[in-house]
């Protein structure tokens, strides 16, 4: 368009000297050629436009913009015509209370009230996109600026919106998926109304109040020690089970020991043991023999 403007200012300035009186009328034709040539350049180049891959480029004449888009790749266009790009890329929005972590300078986190009345901060990332065909549609409403004017608040929103169902405890652990789910169906809904598609909702951190969390680590320590007692008492158990055992098999042995020596048995391994005694060198052994009369064994 600037191009357009300077070749009509050449060709207005070569017809005015064309016309004119004095001895520079004869530059008139030049000036005039050389707006004819920058006119001629002009509308070509602002016939041409490349779309870079990720983007569409939304269509824009006098102010109104035009239902189709243009996809990536080199198009030629009325040179009169205003081109946009935006992105249909995934693109990333964190909160967090991390300083320089998110999109906003500082302490960006969500801070909600649940169920229970206690305050949660929450850290979240929205992964979202532009979808192409409703791209003009979101120009036309929202701008360029749709990050600030919809993904934030809506994601604020609705997280703010929905929290108020959950105690805190459960938002920490067992229903954080579930909560997950839950506003994630919210804020597609309202995305898809505005031309935008939700990819994924990462919840990336959720913190509890400090008396909560103290209470928390206070319960989860009581609960190792009592599994701790536990293991130990059932250690201790197997234990004494393992003992009676040893005890009863002790004792069944001394029964049946008991129940099958005899007499003559008892003699033979007396007997038996007193030979092996006196086979030994310089053993003198003094035995009761049958009737208990002494036999003295001399072994030398």
């Amino acid at each position: 368009m600037g191009f357009i403007i300077i070749s009509i200012i050449f060709l207005v300035a070569g017809f005015i000297i064309s016309k004119s009186t004095e001895k520079i009328y004869v530059l008139g034709k030049p000036v005039m050629a050389f707006g004819v040539v920058i006119f001629l350049f002009s509308i070509m180049w602002s016939s041409i436009v490349q779309v870079d891959a990720g983007h569409v480029g939304v269509q824009k004449l006098f102010g109104q913009v035009r239902p189709d888009v243009l996809n990536s790749g080199l198009h030629f266009i009325n040179p009169l015509l205003d081109i946009e790009m935006l992105e249909t890329r995934t693109q990333n929005y964190t909160m967090s209370g991390v300083h320089n972590e998110g999109n906003q300078v500082g302490d960006d986190a969500i801070r909600v009230l649940s169920a229970d009345g206690l305050e949660v901060t929450i850290d979240l990332t929205v992964l979202f996109k532009v979808v192409a065909e409703s791209a003009p549609k979101l120009f036309k409403q929202t701008g360029l600026d749709y990050k600030d004017k919809i993904v934030r608040p809506i994601s604020r929103t609705k997280i703010r919106d929905n929290a108020v169902y959950y105690d805190a405890v459960a938002l920490y652990s067992t229903k954080r998926d579930e909560f997950q789910d839950r506003i994630y169906k919210a804020i597609d809904d309202d995305f898809k109304k505005r031309g935008l598609l939700l990819e994924n909702l990462l919840i990336r951190n959720i913190a509890l109040p400090t008396s909560v969390k103290n209470a928390i680590e206070s319960k989860i320590n009581a609960e190792q020690e009592a599994q701790k007692m536990q293991f130990v008492l059932q250690k201790e158990r197997q234990e004494a089970d393992r003992k009676r055992v040893e005890a009863q098999g002790i004792a069944d042995y001394q029964r049946i020991i008991n129940e099958s020596l005899t007499d003559k048995q008892l003699q033979y391994e007396q007997i038996k043991t007193m030979k092996d005694l006196a086979a030994s060198n310089n053993a003198k052994i003094i035995i009761m023999g049958k009737g208990n009369t002494p036999m003295i064994l001399d072994a030398k």
